[in-house]
């Protein structure tokens, strides 16, 4: 039996849909790290892990304000991350009581003692506990940091 034109192109747009469909969430399923940046201002971001048995310190990670980007893609595979961010346009920090080592300039620093010693600055970052997590998201904002998984 014959199908009309408008049949066929009603049968051919429903199957690129459904076969499109699986890329179009794909970025939605993807665990990450991320990090939104809820100011309205351009946010310098350092993050602290641990990489099998050295803590590993890297940055500056430049979000611009009202943006979300990840700092670490795929599934997360440690339960505690850190934090530290300066707001370049306004002036102040997210900070915490975790010192580890930061640099003025972009960098990735292997270890978190004698950070003076070896020419770095000593920082405080702030704990991010993903409850093991595949994926987690931390939100800065003007009165503070919240985090959740996603």
């Amino acid at each position: 039996m014959p199908t009309s034109p408008s049949l066929r192109i009603s049968t051919l747009l429903l199957l690129a849909f459904c076969t499109a469909m699986p890329a179009l969430y794909a970025d939605e399923a993807k665990a990450d790290f991320r990090l939104c940046n809820d100011t309205k201002s351009l946010v310098g971001v350092a993050l602290g892990y641990r990489n099998k048995d050295v803590w590993t310190t890297e940055g500056w990670y430049q979000i611009p304000g009202e943006t979300c980007t990840s700092l670490i893609e795929g599934d997360l595979d440690a339960r505690y991350y850190y934090l530290y961010a300066e707001d370049a346009d306004q002036g102040g920090q997210w900070r915490g009581d975790v010192f580890m080592c930061t640099a003025d300039r972009q960098f990735k620093i292997e270890g978190v003692q004698e950070c003076f010693t070896r020419g770095y600055q000593k920082t405080g970052f702030f704990e991010v506990d993903t409850a093991n997590k595949s994926s987690w998201m931390v939100r800065l904002t003007e009165t503070g940091q919240t985090g959740s998984s996603q």
